[in-house]
């Protein structure tokens, strides 16, 4: 960002500033989301938004490289206590924060000292992928479904045993008390948890989220909200700002909401499913074809190319060893390297649509969960995208059931972290994408969360990760 650009963004700042504290805003959180997972933050006082936007706000590196247990591993170029970031809020998501009265909230991109990109920057990862595609003509439009699971604050029940001499998890926790056990999709959930579910729609609503649905999900006191698409970048904003509200809902009302893949183990756990469509011209590419299912040329050579690189992706959006407790077959998590026509057992899932419906068609890719960085996501699937583009690749048949149950030829993605890792290291389409600092410090995340929760218990692992996402 330019001197006359800092200027220019400070004038507004100061504008936007004036018109929050006149509103009772005091404070602004502005808000990263690191290569565990995790969104960390600077809180500033809104008099100092200004300042913000003109210098940044410093911030070590070295949060590249920290783990979901906020210990520390390291990169060829990302560690150790030396060296600064400045961070600049983006002023366009500038939100106030219905559900934490006094607050807003706006991400930010990360710069060097010297005023260059930081090459760790997720969110400008995502931003160059986005722009790859526009260079391309096509415009990508994306949303994310939040899943969570709701439990109230105080003790769970008394730890179980594992099955093999060892106890499951530390002593004091457990199974968790849920909120609501109502059935799976049950409308008992939606009576039991109507304030809360009222107050979570409230404070999107007041924040201008377009909510297209909220609805009871299969586990005990999980749910589902998804909202409209966007751009790819406004997509893992949009991801970050949902979450946080309904984390601060919840809290307001006695309640926790965990958004880690697994909460107990051997159930089904909570994924962070991507949308996507591809348009042109204002013409939705996903249909309208010769294609497989009215799928444009485009559109297929996208898919396929996401669908090759899937096992690598894994490393960006199943990125904790909890994911692979979620990632089993016949649980619709996706756990198939295949695709297929509104199959929930495919890991990318292809949404034709209604015949009148031209905004409808899209893609879903189901194997992901919500301990992953969206901003990786979104550049990292966008990456795989353009390549299958460039390259004219075509789909393989669609699967159409659950290949466990019928045999059908579809490999299982990795099963474990360290298995997706493997894929992760040789894929050189996503050290391109990323650049060699994004990538190095991204496996070497994985590669320590691997060793951190190697020889735990399933539930140990669930237990240690369902609440820090």
């Amino acid at each position: 960002m330019d001197v006359p650009e800092r200027e220019r963004t400070a004038s507004v700042a100061r504008q936007e500033a004036a018109r929050l504290t006149a509103e009772g805003v005091r404070g602004i959180a502005l808000t990263w989301v690191d290569n565990a997972g995790l969104t960390r933050v600077k809180a500033i006082p809104t008099t100092q938004l200004a300042h913000a936007a003109r210098r940044g706000i410093g911030m070590s590196p070295v949060f590249d490289v920290y783990l979901v247990d906020d210990s520390a591993t390291s990169s060829r170029q990302t560690g150790g206590p030396a060296g600064d970031l400045r961070l600049f809020p983006d002023l366009k998501r500038l939100t106030e924060l219905s559900a934490q009265p006094g607050w807003a909230w706006a991400p930010v991109d990360r710069y060097t000292q010297s005023g260059a990109p930081h090459p760790g920057c997720q969110r400008q990862f995502a931003r160059r992928q986005a722009e790859r595609a526009a260079a391309r003509g096509i415009e990508l439009r994306m949303g994310f479904e939040t899943e969570w699971t709701v439990t109230r604050v105080g003790e769970p029940a008394p730890a179980r045993d594992a099955g093999d001499g060892r106890r499951d998890a530390a002593p004091g926790t457990g199974r968790p008390r849920y909120a609501s056990e109502g059935p799976a999709y049950g409308m008992t959930r939606v009576v039991e948890l109507s304030d809360y579910l009222h107050d979570v729609l409230t404070a999107l609503a007041a924040q201008h989220i377009d909510v297209l649905q909220i609805h009871p999900e299969y586990s005990p006191g999980q749910f589902e909200v998804s909202v409209a698409p966007a751009s790819p970048v406004g997509a893992a904003d949009l991801a970050v700002l949902v979450r946080e509200t309904v984390r601060a809902v919840s809290v307001r009302h006695g309640l926790t909401a965990s958004f880690g893949p697994v909460v107990e183990a051997g159930t089904v756990g909570n994924g962070a499913h991507l949308h996507l469509s591809l348009w042109e011209g204002g013409r939705n590419l996903c249909r309208g074809g010769s294609g497989p299912s009215g799928m444009t040329a485009e559109c297929e050579a996208f898919l396929a190319g996401v669908l090759r690189e899937l096992p690598a992706l894994l490393v960006v959006g199943v990125p904790s060893p909890a994911g692979y407790l979620r990632l089993r077959p016949s649980r619709w998590a996706g756990a198939f390297r295949c695709w297929g026509v509104e199959n929930r057992e495919a890991a990318l899932r292809f949404i034709p649509g209604a015949a009148d419906d031209d905004l409808a068609a899209n893609a879903e890719v189901k194997c992901f969960d919500g301990a992953a960085n969206p901003y990786l996501v979104v550049g990292a699937v966008t990456a795989a995208g353009l390549a299958g583009l460039a390259e004219g690749l075509t789909l393989p048949p669609p699967v159409a059931g659950d290949p466990a149950v019928t045999g059908e030829d579809a490999a299982r993605l990795p099963s474990s972290l360290p298995e997706a890792l493997e894929h992760f290291e040789r894929s050189e389409l996503l050290r391109e994408a990323m650049g060699g600092q994004l990538f190095e410090a991204v496996a070497a995340v994985r590669r320590a969360e691997a060793e951190l929760f190697d020889g735990l218990a399933p539930q140990a692992v669930a237990d240690a990760t369902r609440d820090r996402y």
